[in-house]
């Protein structure tokens, strides 16, 4: 998937995380903190391509991390996620007030890419090291990115339209999910 693939699945992905309630923290969280939020995560897992657009600017990191892992390992995983939550969590000092629906969002935005990348046939493998790999192909780049702009567009507009209402998590028996997100944040 492209940059502005992500990106634009990453702000479908927030306000469906907003209006489903996904946390306390995103229910009541301010728009201009979670939409942000997740677009500054968005293009996160990429950063294990030197050519991608966040890889291109941080060669200095992204050269290591892609040596080491290759492209779509060990930062398009769950173990990537819990270890970035817990770095951030254990090294960024209270003090500096980043709010907790900003942090929500920042783990939506990092887990859109994850889902994103899911929609192609290269797939992801969410439980590195297993190499397994989890996919549902209904995106192929050799088509180019229309597709994939068009869907990411629709979800937008998806997300926009639904209404929101209590208890949804609840109808799709995850409603762990929430307490999962205000669990791993309190750490």
């Amino acid at each position: 998937m492209t940059a502005e693939g992500h990106l634009i699945f990453s702000v479908a992905c927030a306000i469906f995380a907003k209006k489903a309630e996904l946390s306390p923290e995103l229910a009541q969280g301010d728009w201009w903190h979670i939409i942000p939020g997740a677009l500054v995560t968005s293009l996160l897992p990429d950063i294990d391509h030197p050519n991608s657009l966040l890889g291109q600017r941080l060669k200095w990191l992204s050269l290591p991390i892609s040596r080491l892992c290759g492209h779509r390992g060990f930062t398009h995983s769950l173990l990537a996620v819990a270890g970035g939550i817990f770095l951030f969590r254990s090294q960024v000092p209270a003090d500096w007030g980043i709010p907790l629906d900003v942090l929500h969002a920042m783990i939506i935005g990092y887990l859109s890419h994850i889902m994103a990348d899911m929609l192609t046939p290269a797939g992801v493998p969410l439980l590195w090291p297993c190499r397994w790999r989890f996919r549902v192909p209904i995106l192929n780049s050799q088509r180019g990115n229309q597709l994939e702009r068009t869907l990411c567009l629709v979800l937008v507009g998806l997300a926009v339209w639904w209404q929101q209402g209590p208890g949804f998590i609840d109808t799709l028996h995850l409603p762990a999910l929430g307490e999962f997100l205000k669990n791993i944040t309190s750490i």
